[in-house]
């Protein structure tokens, strides 16, 4: 008996496929020539392509040459180097880690370099360019280097991964705020420019950074045959005399490089790194990285000059000076991630909790815990109200209380108590939302933050204090909430295919969540570009100037939403597990997903137009009590209202009483405190995974 292999069928022969490798490159360089050319056309001025076009054969101390020279040459210069460098580091990160969605923006390389410089202007230190991307260099490092170690490198899942760089940028970008915030005058213009502004004054940057970005491009080409290897697997390309680790980490400080010095020219442009290799993977016949390398650059380029174009097209020539092309950027970006979402299916270790080990889990034990929080949140209220720019005494807040203070405490605290007390009520509200929501993603790394919820109400909100600046908390809360449920509809409805997988309903979360941060920066710029330090307050979690009216919709909101999660309890408790247990015991999985999901995203929009963007207090008071009540929904849930609670109200205290009469907002220190905890979680649960 004989037996014959039939061969694959060969795939059809296409028009890009015959040109091969280089006829791609080719082509896309020819692509960005024609981009350049139509770039440098577009300007506030009136010259025009006919004007350029008479400069070789006419005056060239014209008008239009002076325009070419001192503004549209060097803008079209470094929308080329940033896409370069971006696009290369892309593909380096997405190589080493063997991860589709790795890139600067999701290790958070480009929010560390960004902190960098950012705290060089808030200190007043007028560095040189070599010195400035020096700073960007170190500071995108650190960023790298703590990302891809709680992510392990990012091979062991892409959420994992996400939700690493997505937190370490959270923090980062709070701590660049809050220089933003405490140094307006120094820090004037940056946040534009946070967002990627190809405004150049002249070609110092691009020839002072250029031949940086082009070394060390040169040597990941260079390199390139040993990725190639080692895209085989670590073993394959150790058994072929790769040094495996002494290779990932050249070629993740090459990448570092490029996008330090793409922050050093034209701040951090969203997103590049992430959609230029994606782009080059679905070209056919490009293989190799000596070939996906320098393609990458280029379609880099393609977005960065095509992004520019198109933002200038549509809200005219001023828009490039005023709205910054990372805003376009990040929202391509955003798109490309959710796709890659919906194709990749993650099977990393946050699927599942980590493993709590309580030693007492009584009756008693739970109420124990319970009265102890409840205490310290008393006296964190107490404390509340005792301190901040002015201190008062315990006698005093008694006298208030009765009636028979003077006018000056009278007046202070009349003005202290609605802030306390919306620190307390946003805290509750965020943490029972963030209880609910990890139960529906199954992952203890999740919070209404993550899903876009938080920055779809901060959409909804930013809009009205800008468009209506004096509008009251009701309409307030009405666009807050319809902002946060456009974003959970989308998210949930993205994340639904076949089935509702929770590492694509966070991956999608974050895509979304990105692409509201951008529209949020684009509604700020268009608005009023010189004055974002009300915005940036209220974005950052603010409890400042609240009434007591304001306070009113949130507390709805708990009233509503805690007795829908306690009746939920038990479903959510089987949700936590896997998919098919409640099937089995017959919970109705789509309809408790979208109860608690809705409760989730009333909670979050209420406690936004209460207190501002708050992060972090979602994911840390469910885990923590978890840790320390056990997984139980019934235990949970007070227990985490009360943490929540706690939380955000020593968070306002601390940031009206450390460096009083100036204030930091309550959310910038929530995740600064938020992100130590969660990096020792993230840390544990690699452990728990790797053990």
């Amino acid at each position: 008996m004989s037996t014959s292999v039939q061969a694959s069928p060969a795939p059809p022969t296409t028009p890009l496929r015959r040109l091969g490798g280089a006829g791609v490159v080719l082509l896309t360089l020819a692509a960005v020539v024609l981009v350049a050319a139509v770039h440098v056309t577009q300007g506030t001025s009136s010259v025009g392509a006919l004007d350029l076009l008479r400069l070789p054969f006419g005056d060239g101390e014209s008008e239009a040459a002076r325009i070419l020279l001192a503004s549209r040459l060097p803008r079209l210069l470094a929308g080329v180097a940033v896409g370069v460098a971006l696009g290369a580091a892309g593909a380096l990160l997405q190589s080493v880690s063997r991860n589709p969605m790795a890139s600067p923006d999701t290790l958070a390389v480009s929010s560390g370099a960004y902190l960098a410089v950012a705290a060089a202007a808030a200190f007043g230190l007028t560095l040189p360019l070599a010195l400035s991307g020096l700073l960007a260099l170190l500071g995108g490092l650190a960023a790298a280097a703590l990302v891809m170690a709680l992510a392990a490198g990012g091979r062991t899942g892409t959420t994992r991964l996400i939700l690493a760089g997505s937190a370490t940028a959270l923090a980062l970008h709070s701590l660049t705020n809050l220089l933003m915030i405490l140094f307006e005058e120094e820090t004037t213009g940056l946040f534009a420019w946070g967002s990627g502004s190809l405004v150049q004054s002249d070609l110092e940057a691009v020839t002072q950074v250029g031949p940086l970005i082009l070394a060390a491009l040169a040597a990941a080409v260079l390199a390139g045959p040993r990725l190639d290897i080692l895209s085989l697997g670590d073993d394959t390309a150790t058994v072929l005399g790769v040094n495996v680790r002494r290779l990932r980490l050249w070629a993740t400080l090459l990448s570092v490089v490029l996008a330090a010095a793409a922050v050093t020219v034209a701040g951090p442009v969203g997103f590049v790194g992430l959609c230029a290799p994606v782009i080059v993977r679905l070209l056919p016949g490009v293989h190799g990285h000596r070939t996906t390398l320098p393609l990458t650059g280029l379609v880099g380029v393609l977005i960065v000059l095509g992004s520019d174009i198109a933002l200038r097209a549509v809200f005219g020539g001023q828009a490039g000076v005023d709205v910054p092309p990372g805003v376009v950027t990040t929202l391509l970006g955003a798109v490309v991630m959710v796709w890659l979402a919906r194709r990749y299916r993650d099977a990393g270790p946050t699927r599942q909790p980590p493993i709590v080990r309580v030693a007492a889990r009584s009756r008693a034990a739970f109420l124990t815990v319970a009265a102890a929080c409840a205490l310290l949140l008393a006296g964190a209220v107490f404390l509340g109200m005792l301190g901040g720019d002015t201190w008062v005494l315990g006698g005093d807040l008694v006298n208030w209380l009765n009636g028979r203070t003077g006018r000056g405490l009278t007046f202070v605290l009349d003005q202290r108590y609605p802030r306390v007390l919306a620190a307390v009520l946003a805290g509750a509200a965020l943490a029972a939302a963030g209880t609910a929501v990890q139960a529906v993603c199954r992952n203890p790394l999740a919070e209404p933050g993550v899903l876009g919820v938080t920055a779809g109400a901060g959409v909804g909100a930013i809009s009205l204090l800008v468009l209506v600046p004096l509008a009251g908390i009701w309409p307030m809360s009405a666009a807050a909430m319809a902002g946060a449920l456009v974003a959970a509809a989308v998210v949930y409805l993205l994340s639904w295919r076949g089935g509702l997988s929770s590492d694509r309903l966070v991956l999608i979360g974050v895509g979304v969540q990105a692409a509201c941060t951008a529209i949020t920066v684009l509604i700020i710029v268009k608005a009023d570009p010189w004055n974002t330090a009300m915005a940036l307050t209220w974005l950052s979690g603010s409890t400042y100037g609240r009434l007591p009216v304001q306070l009113i919709p949130v507390a709805l909101a708990l009233v509503l939403v805690i007795p829908l999660i306690v009746w939920l309890r038990r479903d959510l408790d089987l949700l936590s597990l896997d998919e098919e247990t409640p099937r089995i015991l017959g919970v109705p999985l789509e309809p408790v997903r979208l109860a608690a999901l809705g409760g989730s995203v009333l909670l979050t929009a209420t406690a936004v137009s209460a207190v501002g963007v708050v992060g972090f207090v979602g994911l840390i008071a469910p885990h923590a009590a978890r840790a320390l009540v056990g997984a139980g929904h019934t235990r949970v849930l007070p227990v985490a209202v009360l943490l929540g609670a706690l939380l955000v109200s020593l968070a306002d205290t601390l940031g009206r009483t450390v460096i009083a009469p100036a204030q930091v907002p309550a959310g910038l220190v929530t995740a600064l405190l938020g992100t130590p905890y969660f990096v020792w979680l993230l840390w544990r649960s690699r452990a728990q995974a790797d053990g």
